[in-house]
């Protein structure tokens, strides 16, 4: 086990809405901002999804990364890990028009098509900031993020052989690291593969601690020793799964994307509120947080001069 620890914060993501929570960042200035500031508490990477500003609707449109995204780079040194994922309302065309643009050293990639429902979350609000997000959370009850083996490979070559990016292979049940050993296999990715196991969302693997445990024991017995796993799970259980990820020798994700929370009824105030939270954890743990260019070498990525802004 590497004492080396990287931490992943996914700044706005996609999933939560504006009524959720004032702290959820959505104006290129407040996601720069909460970006810089988690890079500062300590995350290595930052996972990035666009906004519409004036909605805070998920975007992934060239305009709305590049409003912030220079921001970023100039303001810290942290990998800059753009989403191919977007919205699973988005065409595939849609989801990649940012991270075409930009060439980033990092991206995301969902290994699989999947439900992905949301709805339940419609339930905990009575009246809402914009008139699109009761329906957008309402209709993932018939909602499937289509992600084809035609469409990884599509992402894998743009993404990845063209332009050089590495990849956080976001893998929601048992049947995705399987995808993700099918292309290695035809030598489309070379290790070392950086897999995030993600616990919790509706359609993938739940949040219990023995799917943890089973999904390390599958990544061994397919990746070996050719791979470095680190975890996230929605909403509660974030800062519960990131440490037992810890103490098993994983990397550790958190975020507004993912949880918008710092304890039990009280809304982080930002993402740098739960960097901070997990960064003591695993420092009590025994673990030595990251630095960005270290997670760079332990990553093999091209370096935060290969991006195109």
């Amino acid at each position: 086990m590497t004492d080396k620890i990287i931490i992943t914060c996914a700044v706005t993501g996609s999933i939560h809405t504006p009524t959720m929570s004032p702290h959820l960042p959505v104006t290129p200035a407040e996601i720069a901002g909460q970006a810089i500031g988690a890079a500062e508490a300590g995350a290595a990477i930052l996972h990035l999804h666009a906004r519409n500003p004036e909605t805070g609707q998920p975007s992934a449109r060239e305009a709305d990364f590049m409003a912030f995204l220079p921001e970023i780079k100039a303001g810290c040194s942290a990998v800059l890990n753009l989403s191919t994922g977007g919205s699973a309302i988005m065409s595939l065309e849609d989801r990649l028009a940012g991270p075409l643009k930009a060439e980033p050293e990092m991206c995301s990639l969902n290994m699989g098509t999947m439900n992905f429902a949301l709805y339940p979350l419609a339930d905990r609000y009575d009246t809402w900031l914009h008139d699109w997000e009761q329906p957008f959370l309402r209709g993932t009850d018939d909602l499937v993020f289509k992600n084809t083996p035609r469409d990884i490979e599509f992402v894998l070559t743009q993404m990845g052989q063209q332009r050089g990016a590495r990849f956080e292979f976001e893998c929601y049940d048992v049947g995705h690291l399987y995808m993700l050993r099918h292309f290695a296999d035809r030598g489309l990715v070379k290790p070392p593969f950086f897999i995030q196991f993600v616990f919790g969302v509706l359609g993938g693997i739940g949040a219990d601690p023995e799917n943890l445990q089973h999904m390390k024991r599958m990544a061994d017995k397919l990746f070996g020793d050719d791979y470095i796993f680190s975890v996230l799970a929605a909403g509660r259980q974030q800062i519960p799964f990131a440490t037992i990820a810890a103490s098993m020798g994983g990397h550790v994700r958190v975020g507004l994307e993912d949880n918008l929370y710092i304890a039990r009824g009280e809304l982080a105030r930002s993402n740098a509120e739960q960097v901070t939270k997990i960064r003591k954890i695993v420092e009590e743990l025994g673990r030595k947080v990251a630095t960005p260019d270290e997670a760079r070498q332990m990553l093999g990525l091209k370096g935060a001069g290969g991006t195109a802004f």
